[in-house]
């Protein structure tokens, strides 16, 4: 038996998952959990000016490396803080372990009106997978073993334990041994794999489909590795194309190559989509980035085979001929290896060029729209300009509702875990920490967050965050000086209110946070200002002016939201 704290033994029961990163701001009631944090070896603490920033960099983590990170807020307020990075990654299927703290027992759970009371157990409950309070500090490692199994299996997400002061306080005496189990002992370590039957049968369907679809979802692309997928998408002559969740799964340069992102990445994903007789789909549960008006743009008539690790996703948005429980890159391991034990020759080459061919005319009718040199810079303009001077190893956050919509045929994400949209819940500001988190996860890799001016200002104090932990990351924003969509909306019914943001000078509070700011005025300018800022080793924020213009996609993603308002 050992004597140790509850904050001893939180920390200590994090060992076998060999946490690496967490992310926070430190706070009084959380003292004896911070202590043993930092007599930690292993473990890099990156504390933030926001608990929202927290949560957005566990977050972030994950879905740069797909190992588990630990994010904590204090209590009441801090916790708070945090409500809307823990929604963004519950939609998003991300996991992480979110500590929070909270008053003694004397006072709490029952609450009696103490200074500051919260119950995280109930806030917390409807965004989060699993959470707990942890009442008794000896079950502390079981209820730890326990957050890890629940985000981690089925659907993934965040997980919430809650922590009285008077827990973390207190002396207990628990066996050694409790931290030295093994991931393996408590939760299912290695990938589902799919049954032998499913993989053949998946197989025959493809290789009979005239007009075959591959889908490499967010699923797919936690796995880290598309070369199966890929794989499979030659081997077969099929179509291909990635959700934003998905995305660098699907193979840009290839022939059927549809686009990524969903209805915004133009009318060659929607033929796809609705053309194919057989659709695969890796990891994506058809979110309504791929609906229209009349909802998931694969119906009934289609044959869809659907791999997914948590049973209530499939079938739930699409009718499907065969349902896969299983890890994605694994399943679609198995089905290219039944592919090619058949040896039949795919007959789809005509289709895939169908696509091509749809997918070019898009490519060229955004390529014209860039070469229009009226000021303020055209966004298309701006988005070339910046796609072409991005190197092609770096990492991308996609941040800002309209400047992601520019940023998404411009920016190429040649693999996983690259590049980063926030689909599930669209918040906006999330691209800077994670931006963070993945310069501290990739040291030396060049990190740019593409932004919109809007979008920013949510969380632009982090820049104090990157300085100081030497994150560096180059910040993009599309400064049209607005609120642009909801601006363009207002205008279509006559008015005009709020919406205006002019006046802010983005580079001047860079350089303030002891970063690297400059303004870009033209895209011309551009590739300069890219060097400089690289060249600082600072963190950094180019202000690019620009104005806002509609994307020519807007319209089908407006009609993603029309399901049921027909009359």
């Amino acid at each position: 038996m050992v004597q140790l704290s509850g904050g001893e033994i939180l920390v200590r029961s994090l060992r076998p998952e060999r946490i690496g990163a967490v992310f926070g701001i430190v706070g009084g009631k959380l003292g004896p959990f911070i202590k043993a944090l930092g007599e930690e070896p292993g473990i890099v603490f990156t504390g933030t000016r926001h608990e929202a920033a927290a949560v957005y960099m566990a977050a972030g983590h994950f879905a740069a490396t797909g190992r588990m990170a630990v994010a904590f807020s204090e209590i009441g307020p801090g916790t708070s803080n945090a409500v809307p990075a823990v929604a963004s990654a519950y939609n998003n299927r991300l996991p992480l372990l979110l500590i929070t703290s909270n008053n003694q027992h004397a006072t709490a759970y029952p609450f009696r009106g103490a200074f500051m009371e919260q119950d995280n157990l109930a806030v917390l409950q409807p965004i989060t997978k699993w959470n707990a309070v942890i009442h008794e500090g000896t079950r502390i490692p079981e209820l730890v073993r326990w957050a890890f199994r629940e985000a981690l299996t089925g659907r993934p997400g965040p997980v919430h334990l809650d922590v009285p002061q008077d827990v973390l306080l207190t002396q207990f005496d628990i066996p050694d041994n409790e931290f030295a189990w093994t991931a393996e002992e408590y939760r299912l370590a290695a990938p589902i794999a799919p049954a032998a039957a499913d993989a053949a049968r998946a197989a025959e369907l493809l290789l009979a489909a005239e007009r075959p679809l591959l889908i490499a979802g967010g699923g797919l692309a936690r796995g880290g590795d598309a070369t199966a997928f890929r794989a499979l998408a030659r081997t077969l002559g099929a179509a291909s194309t990635a959700t934003q969740m998905g995305l660098g799964g699907a193979d840009e340069t290839a022939t059927g190559f549809a686009g990524h992102g969903g209805v915004i990445a133009g009318d060659a994903v929607l033929t796809a989509l609705r053309e194919a007789d057989v659709v695969l789909a890796a990891g994506c549960r058809f979110s309504s980035w791929m609906w229209d008006q009349d909802g998931p743009l694969v119906r009934r008539g289609q044959k869809l085979i659907q791999i997914d690790t948590d049973p209530a996703v499939i079938g739930h948005a699409a009718p499907v001929t065969l349902g896969m429980v299983a890890d994605a890159r694994t399943a679609v391991a198995a089905i290219l290896a039944a592919v090619r034990a058949r040896g039949a020759e795919p007959s789809n080459g005509e289709w895939a060029a169908a696509i091509d061919g749809a997918r070019n005319a898009h490519r060229a009718r955004l390529a014209a729209l860039a070469e229009d040199t009226t000021a303020p810079t055209h966004p298309a303009r701006l988005a070339q300009a910046i796609g072409l001077a991005i190197p092609a190893d770096a990492f991308v956050t996609f941040d800002g509702g309209h400047t992601s919509f520019w940023s998404n045929d411009f920016t190429h994400v040649p693999e996983p875990r690259r590049g980063f949209h926030e689909p599930g819940m669209a918040q906006l500001g999330f691209g800077l920490p994670y931006a963070i988190a993945v310069a501290l996860a990739h040291p030396g890799r060049t990190v740019v967050n593409i932004t919109g001016d809007g979008a920013f200002g949510f969380t632009v104090a982090e820049l104090d965050t990157a300085r100081r932990y030497g994150a560096v990351v180059i910040n993009v924003i599309h400064n049209n000086a607005s609120w642009g969509v909801i601006a363009a909306s207002q205008r279509k019914g006559g008015f005009s209110f709020g919406t205006d943001l002019s006046g802010t000078d983005y580079a001047a509070i860079a350089r303030g946070f002891g970063c690297f700011g400059e303004a870009v005025e033209t895209a011309e300018d551009f590739a300069a200002a890219f060097a400089r800022a690289g060249a600082s080793g600072l963190p950094a924020v180019l202000d690019c002016r620009t104005r806002f213009v509609p994307h020519p996609m807007m319209p089908q993603f407006g009609a993603t939201s029309a399901l049921g308002m027909r009359r």
